[in-house]
């Protein structure tokens, strides 16, 4: 393999690997109180809007 296709392929290598240490350094950013509050509310809101569409679809299912 010529010398432009070993260093392009190190380069690529340096790339994926540098990209993966930013995202393992990056995933414990810490949380805000508020912020994790909220996160819950619009979970429990997505949560009771899916079971109400699901008991929907099974009203419709059963008719």
């Amino acid at each position: 393999m010529p010398l432009i296709g070993w260093i392009f392929l190190l380069f690529a290598a340096a790339l994926v690997l540098g990209g993966l240490f930013l995202l393992r350094d990056s995933a414990n950013m810490p949380i805000s109180r508020q912020r994790m509050a909220r996160i819950r509310q619009r979970q429990a809101e997505l949560e009771a809007e899916e079971q109400a569409h699901k008991a929907d679809k099974d009203q419709n299912r059963e008719d």
